[in-house]
């Protein structure tokens, strides 16, 4: 059976919801240039006027369907909820905004319409993040003991979130995020004052360019660990109101 194309999630969509439907958006790195096949997601939000239990449920085998083409379940939200959820969802709003795809727009509705990212909430959500990140790093490396494949598919799988937590710095410093993501790494980390290299060889390794062998991965594990806690230190540093 083929899988289902970004079209086809509309299409189906709109039947599922009516209209209740607001938007449907592509986000990410499929909107943003730098989308992978084998490692980037298909990111799509789905905003609607009103959500029930019974409009989720008419949505659901079109939520599956997109499910078994590889692809994570729409996030989901009403209007109210996109609107209001800005200040706890700072890094996601910021991001959206900046690399998105209008598949699907009922009108009026805007998507940046009342919805303005404060610097304040940017930067607590974002030492947030950076340190939990952080920690859960610390947690796979404690547990994995001998096995090399697993602590690099530790450094591997974090990738989009670690791309998406500098662009996230540059924004609350003002500054456009570059569209190429070795880019990205090595300003943010000019920025923030840690080592780049770790950070572009698993982004290599990530998009297929140049693989990590087993006799680098320790020393890329002990320079990204330190790049990460450098992030969180940087961002610690920043007064609160940055």
């Amino acid at each position: 059976m083929a899988k289902m194309k970004l079209e086809d999630l509309v299409s189906q969509l709109r039947a599922a919801y009516g209209d209740a439907l607001s938007a449907v958006v592509l986000y990410g790195s499929a909107a943003g240039g730098e989308h992978h096949a084998k490692r980037s997601d298909m990111n799509v939000l789905v905003i609607a006027k009103t959500l029930t239990v019974s409009s989720m449920r008419a949505a659901g085998s079109v939520a599956r369907a997109w499910g078994e083409a590889g692809h994570p379940p729409p996030l989901t939200l009403t209007e109210a909820e996109w609107r209001s959820s800005v200040d706890v969802f700072a890094i996601e709003h910021a991001d959206i905004l900046q690399r998105h795809k209008i598949l699907y727009s009922a009108p009026p509705f805007d998507l940046k319409y009342g919805v303005t990212v404060s610097p304040r909430d940017l930067r607590l959500q974002l030492e947030y993040e950076a340190l939990g990140m952080l920690l859960r790093l610390r947690g796979r490396v404690l547990t994995s003991d001998h096995d090399a494949a697993q602590r690099l598919e530790t450094l591997v799988s974090g990738t989009s979130q670690v791309l998406v937590l500098f662009r996230a710095i540059l924004r609350l410093r003002d500054e456009v995020p570059p569209a190429d993501n070795e880019e990205l790494c090595r300003l943010t980390a000019s920025r923030a004052g840690f080592d780049a290299s770790p950070f572009v060889a698993v982004l290599a390794h990530w998009r297929g360019e140049k693989i990590l062998d087993a006799g680098q991965l320790d020393g890329v594990l002990e320079a990204y660990h330190a790049g990460l806690e450098q992030v969180v230190a940087y961002l610690d540093a920043l007064p609160a109101g940055a």
